[in-house]
């Protein structure tokens, strides 16, 4: 059998995570039957079970809508368990201020953020309904609609960096390969 003498880490930065390796991993599938999909969601089996399904997200949805969490409970103990849980989470709503970042999913920058808030839209604005507001508010403030307003043509400026930073972040959006 011939000896392997190349490397992996050849080189400087390593080419390579730490704690990577050649061979293949496992990868689990879902536990639906015919499904081919990694099942990286685990979903309980019964209530008050430690055994888990592991689901794919599509499958994972599918089940949860079909959930009843309080399941084979009385009442009361249901009653007694959301009270419970709810206390234990209350120390995450206390702390919500710590967040990093204001609305939004993460997936806008801050400076597209305030050019939304120019625009007058919501953080999840798709790029039809940015071009919708940026004429509309250009064509409301436009230094010819209104002469020798300096307010409206302060305010048509900033439209058009808003529309500038929206539109090239679409366009990067576009070309960013995955």
């Amino acid at each position: 059998m011939a000896r392997q003498t190349r490397s992996v880490d050849w080189g400087f930065p390593r080419w390579r995570g730490y704690g990577t390796t050649r061979e293949a991993k496992q990868v689990r599938l879902c536990d639906r039957h015919g499904c081919a999909e990694p099942g990286n969601h685990p979903a309980p089996k019964a209530p008050n079970s430690p055994d888990r399904w592991y689901f794919c997200q599509t499958h994972a949805a599918e089940y949860n809508r079909g959930w009843n969490y309080f399941e084979g409970l009385t009442p009361e103990e249901a009653a007694a368990r959301e009270a419970r849980e709810t206390a234990d989470a209350n120390g995450y709503a206390e702390a919500r201020h710590y967040g990093w970042a204001g609305p939004g999913d993460g997936t806008r920058s801050r400076d597209e953020m305030r050019a939304l808030e120019v625009l007058e839209l919501e953080s999840d604005a798709d790029f039809d309904a940015v071009r919708v507001a940026w004429r509309r508010l250009a064509k409301a403030n436009h230094p010819d609609v209104c002469p020798g307003d300096a307010e409206a043509a302060k305010r048509f400026q900033s439209i058009q960096a808003a529309y500038e930073v929206l539109r090239v972040a679409e366009e990067y959006r576009q070309w960013r390969p995955g």
